[in-house]
């Protein structure tokens, strides 16, 4: 059953014009190194148009599995297809896993998050809903429909998921070193409220963490600042590997994710050497150690 005829699920002539035209994505990009705006995260502002943090983070990450997941459903019955192959459902599978980690946990295991202004919250969704179309047309049955398509890459796909695993796992990793960072904060104010408390004879209360920040400095972070980015270009990598060389909409999303993080981490670069000052920012790069 098609929620928006020919394009949810698309038709064949939509999915090509999508998944062609999305190769073009960092070209759009390419206003993000001259304009450092950015109204989410540490650069978050103060706006009537702000969303809360959890809720806008949620919303704006899950549009795209559940799109993929929709279009994989659908788009078979509409081409008359049985199944899909096995190796078109691991892809799937990585997706998801993936982004069920950054819509539902994520959140879920962040002691705050700053408000995001609806513009980023709409062009996250956006992003989400075409690189899902793109993914999806291609898993759903516009690539490849049998696993004799998949013919020869069995040693690809299980390097690709190995090196997916490595690049998910170092991206929780890091994030939850970022989460340490305000979980100490928060004992440590818990602690003095406690012993302000006891000596005025009532109950203390912490003040909150919401805008705690300080250097990270275990694994990759010892090098560069964002390693969570670069461990997931990695994932993203693996996932390109598992899908092939002519897996267009794989190498488009790897891509398309590296052009629009990476004015990202080197705004955040100089962020951090504004607030902490250049000696403690030290050697550490903005992504790729040594490079960048």
């Amino acid at each position: 059953m098609a929620l928006i005829q020919n394009w949810l699920p698309p038709s064949r002539e939509n999915w090509e014009l999508i998944a062609w035209g999305w190769q073009f994505f960092p070209l759009f990009t390419a206003i993000q190194w001259l304009n450092s705006y950015y109204p989410a995260g540490k650069t978050s502002i103060n706006s009537r148009l702000n969303l809360p943090g959890k809720w806008a983070w949620a919303t704006m990450e899950a549009p795209g599995f559940l799109t993929l997941l929709y279009i994989m459903w659908s788009l078979p019955q509409e081409l008359g297809l049985e199944r899909l192959p096995w190796e078109n459902w691991i892809m799937a599978a990585l997706f998801t896993t993936h982004y069920l980690y950054r819509a539902l946990l994520y959140p879920y295991l962040a002691l705050s998050l700053s408000p995001i202004h609806i513009s980023v919250w709409a062009l996250a969704v956006a992003w989400q809903l075409l690189n899902a179309l793109s993914l999806g047309g291609w898993l759903g049955g516009h690539g490849p429909t049998t696993t004799y398509d998949w013919a020869g890459k069995l040693y690809a796909i299980q390097f690709g998921m190995i090196v997916w695993v490595w690049g998910f796992l170092g991206n929780i990793f890091h994030d939850d070193d970022l989460r340490e960072i305000r979980r100490a904060a928060g004992r440590r104010q818990a602690k003095a409220a406690r012993q302000q408390g006891q000596r005025k004879g009532k109950n203390g209360k912490a003040e909150g963490v919401d805008k705690v920040y300080m250097m990270p400095k275990n694994g990759l972070f010892r090098w560069v600042l964002y390693p969570h980015y670069l461990c997931e270009w990695i994932e993203w990598a693996g996932f390109w590997i598992v899908g092939g060389w002519g897996c267009m909409p794989a190498r488009s999303f790897l891509v398309n994710e590296i052009a629009t993080m990476t004015p990202r981490a080197v705004q955040g670069w100089h962020w951090y050497v504004e607030r902490f000052g250049r000696e403690e920012v030290g050697g550490r790069k903005a992504v790729i150690p040594g490079i960048l």
